[in-house]
């Protein structure tokens, strides 16, 4: 009789294993297409914009899911009872992969990452403005939230492309900065908490045969923006930039290389920083021009001359470092200071095409300096007790 009891015991202790076994198998073939469908519903649901998946697949064991293939329109106005006629892209990525950080997880914290291959964001004048993304974005949180409820403290872009198309202009502008990888660490200070800037954002991008570079600290969790960043861009074909230039300043660029420098860091509701735009080998009027009307031609030769008139004779290049500092609720940039930097580049020495790694966190407040006169500025080439202060602030 013990015997039989026995046999039935196990007996029905395997069929509520097998039970449960069966019902996790089931669970797991069917959770990737309900999560689905109601991702779907979301994005088709977005105020302003209509998106789509095309499939999930769940990773329980490390605690993640891939998104394939999804997209992100923007209705056009007016069309919004109509969705599927009238949309203008706006991002898409064929894979976005959300799991747990392990390395937060190790610290204690129980935070997400998150992995974008080869997303795509696409401006369109007219259609999607930056003001209307930034007024949009709440329901980006939103939608973002039901994919990845933990706080999001790693996220990672690999060969992005960023656009911005005008169709409305002539010719039509189509530019586009391509091979954007991006990866952003500590973004909820989940571990390094000590650190006055914990978090760190560094990106790359390819731009008409230039190399794009940013690399920033900063605190996202302190009440007023409080980061040190540095960004620049080196040796862009202008001439690749045509349309742009024909569409909105009406000239045509022969020659050219162009490269962006600076630095801004901010604390306290302030920040401080420059802007260093350089231009070499400059030509705006060619052969190529031969075709175009007399007004166009003289246009041309007014923008090429100006180019020619600040262009720096020994280093072929055409520059100005233009300083800036403020309130954020005020910004503020001196275009005299712009003008006198072009002269004395023009005219006295070349500014160097590189970061001048002279902006960090602790300079927002120092003290200003003495002011000098117009022409102090133009024919001063820095005093030394200035250059002194300034690595002086740089090593600490």
């Amino acid at each position: 009789m013990t015997i039989t009891r026995t046999h039935s015991t196990k007996r029905r202790t395997a069929k509520i294993l097998i039970g449960i076994v069966v019902g996790i198998v089931v669970i797991r073939l069917i959770l990737p297409y309900v999560i689905l469908h109601f991702a779907n519903k979301s994005l088709a649901g977005m105020n302003g914009y209509y998106g789509h998946i095309d499939d999930i697949d769940l990773a329980i064991i490390r605690g993640a899911y891939q998104i394939d293939s999804i997209y992100i329109n923007k209705v056009d106005r007016g069309s919004e009872d109509n969705i599927r006629a009238k949309q203008t892209p706006f991002f898409a990525s064929r894979e976005i992969d959300l799991s747990i950080e392990w390395k937060a997880l190790f610290k204690g914290s129980i935070v997400g990452e998150l992995v974008f291959q080869r997303p795509y964001l696409l401006f369109t004048k007219d259609k999607v403005e930056p003001k209307e993304v930034v007024k949009d974005s709440a329901d980006f949180r939103k939608i973002l939230d039901k994919f990845m409820p933990l706080n999001i403290n790693r996220c990672e872009l690999r060969g992005g492309a960023i656009q911005y198309k005008d169709f409305s202009s002539r010719p039509h502008v189509d530019i586009a900065m391509t091979n954007v990888n991006l990866l952003a660490e500590n973004l909820r200070n989940s571990y390094d908490s000590s650190a006055v800037l914990p978090a760190s954002i560094h990106a790359t991008a390819d731009v008409y045969e230039g190399k794009m570079r940013f690399d920033a600290r900063l605190n996202p969790l302190a009440d007023s923006p409080t980061f040190d960043m540095s960004a620049e861009l080196n040796n862009t074909n202008l001439v690749k930039l045509n349309d742009f230039f024909q569409a909105y300043a009406k000239v045509d660029v022969n020659d050219g290389r162009f490269g962006l420098y600076t630095e801004v860091a901010a604390k306290d509701e302030q920040f401080k920083g420059y802007v260093k735009p350089v231009v070499k080998n400059l030509d705006i009027l060619g052969k190529e021009d031969r075709k175009d009307n007399l007004l166009q031609k003289l246009w041309e030769a007014v923008a090429g001359g100006a180019g020619k008139l600040f262009e720096n004779k020994n280093k072929d290049q055409v520059a100005t470092k233009v300083p800036f500092e403020g309130r954020l609720d005020d910004p503020k940039t001196n275009i005299w200071v712009a003008i006198t930097n072009i002269l004395q580049n023009a005219f006295i020495h070349a500014i160097q095409p590189s970061i001048d790694n002279e902006i960090s966190i602790a300079s927002v407040k120092e003290d200003k300096k003495e002011k000098k006169t117009f022409f102090q500025k133009i024919f001063s080439g820095g005093d030394d007790k200035n250059k002194k202060d300034k690595k002086s602030e740089k090593k600490e």
